[in-house]
């Protein structure tokens, strides 16, 4: 009787344990933070627009190359976003000190509030406890004109320059992604989609 009550006790500590544990891990989870960052490697149609500021600045052929894809019913543009994540969990305040291993992060792209194209990181990343801010690339392809037709050339152009170009920014990008990280109890992913913006961190 003794033996089985001290087994009991044995099972309740580490089921206790494991509990708190698992508690702990989605705890310091919870506090991972992310941010759209830059553009980077902007190129339509294989032109590299990220050293230009207006639509001016685009050569005689290189116009030429995008009016002919144009009139086709196509704009194909690649690009990298990249997404600033930060975690806090440096060994601070009341929490242990954890590294994050991002394992997926599946992501939706919104370009003007318009739904476009989905995917997932390449590889998965460390974000190492230490509070400073590590890049996650999102590698992107899409056809512009497929979300964006009836829209002008000039406008369209605008809209490039001004996510892709020398002055450009993730501003007028909205990414909904939800996050599977890797940790020793097994793969966890977020209950939802976090929205992620460029002008504050989000978790």
């Amino acid at each position: 009787m003794k033996k089985i009550f001290t087994i009991s006790v044995l099972f309740l500590i580490i089921f206790i344990f494991v509990q708190c544990s698992i508690f702990q891990t989605i705890t310091n989870l919870s506090r991972l933070k992310f941010k759209l960052g830059n553009v980077s490697g902007f190129r339509v149609n294989n032109i590299d627009i990220s050293n230009k500021s207006s639509l001016s600045d685009l050569s005689p052929m290189e116009l030429m190359s995008l009016t002919n894809i144009i009139t086709k019913g196509q704009l194909p543009v690649s690009f990298v976003l990249n997404v600033d994540a930060k975690n806090p969990n440096d060994g601070t305040g009341g929490y242990p000190r954890t590294d994050a291993t991002l394992k997926s992060f599946k992501w939706r792209l919104f370009i003007d509030d318009k739904e476009t194209v989905s995917g997932d990181i390449d590889s998965p990343v460390i974000i190492p406890g230490t509070g400073e801010v590590s890049n996650i690339p999102i590698r992107v392809e899409l056809d512009l004109l497929q979300f964006f037709k009836g829209e002008g050339f000039e406008k369209i152009g605008n809209l490039v320059l001004a996510i892709g170009g020398k002055q450009g920014n993730s501003s007028r990008i909205t990414l909904y992604a939800t996050p599977t990280i890797s940790t020793v109890l097994g793969d966890i992913k977020y209950p939802g989609e976090l929205k992620i913006i460029d002008k504050s961190f989000t978790n």
